[in-house]
């Protein structure tokens, strides 16, 4: 079963009660891309596309904070959606440089327990002379609590390699590569059901889907949300028909 909401996560996780989660897995807005308040107050095409004013993509959200609020943000929703998780229920949350060190406070604030912190090598970036590369993204990783030795998933890499989304797929300014969701998608147990409370494109919901996971994703933009369910009617029609109400 999958299920796309239309509206703001913290209220949808307020009011939800529905079955318990087994993951949160999800790809929130940074709040990042500049080191000044004008930067980080500029629209996210001008942010993270290299098409800029001209971007096809709409623009989202929460991505203009500064990082006391960001840091205060992230901690409402995971603590939150932590409610509604079971015990030893695992936790992926992305994020970029500059917020590593917020998001994991944030985690731990929420009442994660924090275990560690994965590498998603994008293979490729802007050269800068005289610099290391930027082209990693990482996520946090943690439990709900212990986390049993013996759950039935098998060991997973802590880096993985998938280049950026480009041509007819791309469909949002941030989207990540079905295939690593995918990957990352495998740390939640067999059957399991995936909640993500920042659904963008839905590539967390169709990677959920394609791995054999019930999932919920909550997307705040009104036109982001309809190309996801677009996309998600469109790439998984022949597994079901997605679910897809406005909260």
């Amino acid at each position: 079963m999958l299920e796309l909401y239309q509206g703001n996560c913290r209220e949808f996780l307020t009011h939800y009660n529905g079955p318990k989660f087994d993951a949160v897995i999800t790809d929130p807005p940074y709040s990042s891309g500049g080191a000044t308040l004008s930067e980080r107050a500029a629209s996210t095409a001008e942010k993270y596309t290299s098409t800029k004013r001209c971007c096809p993509f709409p623009d989202f959200a929460g991505d203009q904070m500064d990082a006391r609020s960001w840091l205060h943000m992230m901690a409402d929703v995971l603590s939150s959606a932590r409610v509604h998780c079971h015990d030893g229920a695992v936790l992926v949350a992305f994020c970029d440089w500059r917020q590593l060190p917020l998001l994991a406070d944030a985690v731990q604030w929420a009442g994660w327990m924090w275990r560690g912190t994965i590498v998603w090598d994008k293979m490729s970036s802007r050269p800068q002379r005289g610099r290391f590369r930027q082209q990693a993204e990482f996520a946090i990783w943690a439990s709900n609590g212990k986390l049993p030795i013996d759950r039935p998933v098998p060991v997973l890499p802590g880096v993985f390699q998938a280049g950026n989304v480009q041509g007819v797929k791309r469909l949002h300014q941030t989207q990540k590569p079905l295939e690593l969701m995918r990957s990352i998608c495998r740390i939640c147990v067999p059957g399991g059901r995936i909640l993500d409370p920042f659904a963008g494109s839905g590539t967390t919901l169709a990677a959920a889907e394609l791995e054999g996971y019930d999932s919920i994703g909550v997307e705040l933009s009104p036109d982001i949300a309809k190309t996801a369910s677009e996309r998600l009617q469109t790439d998984l029609r022949y597994i079901q028909e997605v679910h897809y109400e406005e909260t």
